[in-house]
């Protein structure tokens, strides 16, 4: 006769709330999404503001490590263009960067929940989004695709009419963990407004700037590019003009919200046509450095395109400025940086291509007409937006 299976015996083990926190601070967002329907509390837990918090620090430092020990060489974004923009949803697409310069097969696609709007800037797996639909252009979004939840924000001050420059930039401020947007409006005068996630509201001034030339820009900024701000140092940066035409870089310091001059490099056009549409220009960071670049056209040979490129290496010290010229047929579209400093262009053919200024080497990345391309090292996840 066959003995009873004898089973073991487990006691119950209650384990306190702050380890349960503690462990659950370190799961992934997928996870904990599916952890909320489990109980009241682990709902109550999952979606407390001081969780998420910790939950986001917790990350960060998860893909920092990440940053160091890949094999690989970060991660392009990009969103197709459709071919009729207004009967169509979008998505974000992202893909692999390899080490040996090209892309991975695997494409990941996610749907972005609205249209008729530009993305104007990402930071930390949040994305900010503007509406480019006229007499909507003071509603932005941000938007979470990790947990697919997005914010609508309406800003507060109006624009006068569809050609109206305004410009958006977005970053995080790690010194107070918070996400900012800055949005400029040329006005008369010019005119600024400041949202912080931390306390869901906008903050309005009129924009006065600290020069350290005695230029005397103070109320006179009359024209900045629409291009998104690029973020650097804790500043946002765009390139401005005066009324009397003086071009220069308008940065914008998360800590203090003080704006200040940054003088752009004198005769940066370097003899290129800077007749209409005859030459672009952009701002970016590449590695780590305060870059300006100019496109155009040579009016010594025909046909003959130029990109000048100025690299600040001391930030701030306009003395820093080092140029250097390069021969690349005419680029349509300057989507920034790498990581290693490589361009990302779109050609007059509608490709994309990362160009190596140093090495002069053009890749073809397989894209052809992106409506916007980004290019991040790690790809964070977090609850932010979570409610």
């Amino acid at each position: 006769m066959s003995q009873p299976i004898t089973r073991p015996k487990f006691s119950c083990v209650f384990l306190p709330d702050h380890i349960i926190d503690e462990i659950l601070s370190w799961v992934p967002v997928k996870s904990l999404i599916r952890f909320r329907c489990v109980s009241k509390s682990r709902y109550a837990i999952i979606t407390n503001p001081i969780f998420i918090s910790t939950h986001f620090n917790r990350a960060k430092l998860l893909f920092s490590n990440e940053e160091n020990n890949n094999n690989h060489n970060g991660y392009l974004l990009y969103t197709p263009l459709h071919v009729d923009p207004l009967l169509y949803s979008r998505n974000l697409c992202t893909v692999v960067c390899n080490s040996d310069g090209t892309l991975s097969n695997n494409i990941s696609r996610i749907e972005i929940p609205f249209s008729h709007s530009r993305i104007m800037g990402f930071s930390n797996g949040m994305f900010c989004f503007a509406s480019y639909v006229e007499n909507c252009r003071h509603i932005m979004y941000l938007w979470n695709p990790s947990i697919r939840k997005f914010k609508v924000l309406a800003a507060t001050v109006n624009i006068a009419n569809f050609y109206t420059q305004v410009a958006v930039g977005f970053a995080y401020h790690s010194q107070n963990n918070d996400f900012k947007v800055l949005r400029i409006v040329c006005h008369k005068p010019a005119e600024a407004e400041v949202y912080s996630l931390s306390t869901d509201s906008w903050r309005r001034f009129v924009i006065s700037v600290e020069s350290a030339t005695g230029s005397g820009l103070n109320g006179s900024i009359s024209g900045i590019d629409d291009s998104p701000c690029v973020f650097l140092n804790g500043a946002l940066h765009s390139i401005a003009c005066t009324t009397v035409r003086h071009n220069f870089i308008l940065s914008f310091d998360l800590n203090d919200e003080k704006f200040r001059e940054i003088m752009l490099p004198r005769n940066y056009f370097h003899g290129l046509f800077r007749f209409l549409f005859g030459f672009s220009r952009y701002l970016a960071v590449s590695k780590g450095l305060l870059t300006f670049v100019v496109f155009g056209k040579s009016p010594a040979v025909t046909s003959s395109f130029k990109c000048l490129i100025w690299v600040m290496r001391e930030y701030g010290v306009f003395e820093s400025w080092t140029a250097k010229i390069v021969n690349l047929a005419w680029v349509d579209s300057f989507y920034g940086c790498t990581d290693n400093g490589e361009f990302l262009i779109e050609k007059s053919n509608g490709h994309l291509f990362s160009f190596d200024h140093e090495t002069l080497e053009e890749n073809s990345l397989g894209i052809q007409f992106p409506a916007w391309v980004g290019f991040t090292s790690n790809l964070m996840e977090s609850l932010v937006l979570l409610e």
